[in-house]
């Protein structure tokens, strides 16, 4: 026999033991292969956000606009606790920060001649409608010690206030002035209407 008919006998024997190793790599690949879910047809819940919970989606826009209603309700229902509470979070510019706390505190500890102001000033109005002399003078002449005895109490509070931030804070970047302008017009507030609410009783020490 020639080697011409000798390499394509060989080269028949060779294709076809390779396609016995194919078919069975192909039939242990398919015997160890796991179908995914996908292909099972299988669905998987999805999980929802653990610590949040979900709300239903609204049906039509009004339902969507009374949602959004009751939910800016309780956000302002929660930032105004939080105001008066004094959790910063929810606080003002104005009320942020160690330094004011503190200024709040000195204020709120003591009783203030400037919380009865506005009950002097309310009478000086109504003693100044009357038509007699001597009511109008006893309503001027009050107005004037008043006047004198918030001036007298704002400057005890501001000395109270530089010499405790001072001591406290001695690194603090506030400036003093608008600390005592912050503490004068809480001094003018009566005790119950001040926000933040006042966390130290009166006649604490600071």
């Amino acid at each position: 026999m020639s080697p011409l008919f000798r390499r394509k006998a060989a080269d028949l024997v060779e294709d076809a033991t390779a396609s016995v190793t194919d078919e069975a790599s192909a039939d242990n690949r398919r015997k160890n292969y796991t179908p995914s879910k996908k292909e099972l047809g299988v669905v998987t819940p999805k999980r929802a956000p653990q610590g949040r919970r979900v709300e239903a989606a609204p049906a039509d826009r009004k339902e969507a606009m009374k949602q959004m209603r009751e939910r800016q309700r309780t956000e302002r229902a929660e930032a105004s606790a939080g105001m008066r509470n004094g959790d910063e979070r929810y606080l003002l510019a104005r009320d942020r920060g160690p330094e004011r706390s503190l200024v709040r505190d000195i204020v709120d500890s003591r009783r203030t001649v400037g919380s009865f102001f506005i009950a002097g000033a309310v009478i000086v109005m109504v003693g100044s409608l009357v038509r007699s002399d001597a009511v109008r003078l006893a309503s001027n002449l009050l107005w004037a010690l008043l006047a004198l005895a918030v001036i007298v109490d704002s400057i005890f509070i501001t000395q109270r206030i530089k010499k405790t931030v001072k001591t406290r804070f001695p690194s603090s970047d506030q400036r003093m002035g608008g600390l005592y302008l912050y503490g004068v017009m809480r001094a003018l507030t009566f005790r119950r209407m001040r926000v933040p609410k006042p966390k130290v009783d009166l006649g604490a020490k600071i």
